[in-house]
């Protein structure tokens, strides 16, 4: 069964879920990449294993964490170990097979830039920097890029180069992207139902390239609509009873 009632973040998560294959070990960032990880974890993948920066690992969480920091991903974890370790043992020794990252800007060639938005001496914003970005996309076997696409994100050339990611796939709420076997400069392979090659080529700052054969991504299915929004709705809810019992007022 499928629906065309869904929203664009449903669509990228969906499509990022999708490509994430049972017995995966995947280094998770907060936000939709756990949203991706947990509905894969939940529908076709159930063996994937969750790492998150905060160190737990095999984190099966019933509602999404809000930060890396969340009782819930310790409390359902297979283990807990020190951060300095997630990266020796599991990341340097190559034992992450995918690594999903995001940033404020992304170039042709899937180089991202989540330090500054302007000069660096100079910023007109100052974004939250590396973090783990760039030994994950140095060690991770596959990374996944994830975020919404614009031409203000999507540029000719970064204001700063935080990560060289060299991703396997750019997922945005518009489509899909991968990189040229031999250029590796990313090129639009496939679009979400009702987006047109154009409308993504007018939310890119380069010259985009197109596959010769575009093709249409399937849009949710019912089940994964419905695993994902309930998802959701129970983290909502955890949160919200959460706040409730700390500020009684």
């Amino acid at each position: 069964m499928t629906t065309s009632a869904h929203t664009p973040d449903e669509m990228m998560t969906v499509a990022a879920a999708r490509r994430l294959r049972n017995g995966a070990v995947c280094f998770v960032g907060i936000g939709l990449p756990s949203a991706a990880c947990n509905l894969a974890r939940i529908t076709h993948a159930p063996d994937l294993v969750l790492i998150y920066e905060s160190g737990t690992v095999g984190a099966r969480p019933t509602v999404l964490p809000l930060s890396i920091g969340d009782g819930e991903l310790a409390e359902t974890a297979r283990s807990v170990i020190p951060l300095p370790e997630i990266f020796t043992h599991y990341l340097q020794r190559g034992r992450v097979d995918i690594g999903f990252l995001g940033a404020a800007q992304v170039d042709r060639f899937g180089n991202l830039n989540s330090t500054v938005i302007g000069p660096y001496s100079q910023p007109t914003v100052r974004l939250p920097g590396a973090g783990g970005a760039p030994e994950i996309a140095a060690h991770a076997r596959e990374v996944l890029v994830v975020m919404k696409q614009s031409a203000r994100s999507f540029v000719e050339q970064l204001d700063f180069c935080t990560t060289q990611a060299r991703p396997s796939a750019l997922i945005t709420d518009l489509g899909v992207f991968e990189p040229e076997a031999t250029t590796r400069e990313l090129s639009l392979v496939a679009v979400f139902e009702g987006v047109t090659a154009d409308a993504v080529i007018a939310a890119c700052g380069w010259p985009l390239r197109v596959a010769d054969r575009l093709a249409t991504v399937a849009p949710p299915t019912g089940e994964e609509l419905g695993i994902l929004r309930d998802l959701h709705a129970r983290t909502r809810d955890a949160h919200a009873e959460r706040v409730r019992i700390r500020l009684p007022f």
